[in-house]
């Protein structure tokens, strides 16, 4: 079976994990979930993520992060641009979440980046999802 938005699976996968206190959870992978998880690597939402290699279709397994006291990093974790609702932005326009506490998911010409980077690139593009 096909899927519609494979971006939406990963968040929602990721969410679920999440609120269950797993410690990773695994999803196929596809090149923009890979660029998806190094951004939120880098932002510190998630300790690690790892391709792991099958036969037809490797895998992308994220371990997710918790505090010293086992509260959650990811409070929420939502899309953005949807299949039938694109959301593109230029850099000024691209949303400031929780003050700049959260941080917003962006596609652009230069790769995936968060909205820190492309305000510091000056650089816009579609808004994938909104994490804090």
């Amino acid at each position: 079976m096909s899927m519609t938005d494979p971006v939406a699976d990963m968040l929602t996968r990721i969410r679920n994990a999440n609120a269950l206190m797993r410690e990773d959870v695994s999803m196929p992978s596809t090149p923009i979930k890979i660029n998806i998880a190094d951004v939120l690597k880098r932002e510190g939402y998630i300790k690690s993520f790892d391709i792991v290699t099958r036969p037809k279709q490797n895998d992308l397994k994220i371990t997710l992060k918790y505090g010293p006291e086992g509260e959650k990093v990811i409070r929420s974790i939502k899309r953005t641009s949807k299949p039938g609702s694109r959301v593109y932005r230029s850099y000024s326009a691209i949303p400031i979440v929780l003050s700049g506490q959260g941080v917003a998911v962006v596609s652009t010409n230069l790769g995936v980046l968060s909205d820190r980077e492309c305000r510091e690139k000056k650089v816009g593009g579609e808004v994938l999802c909104t994490v804090y």
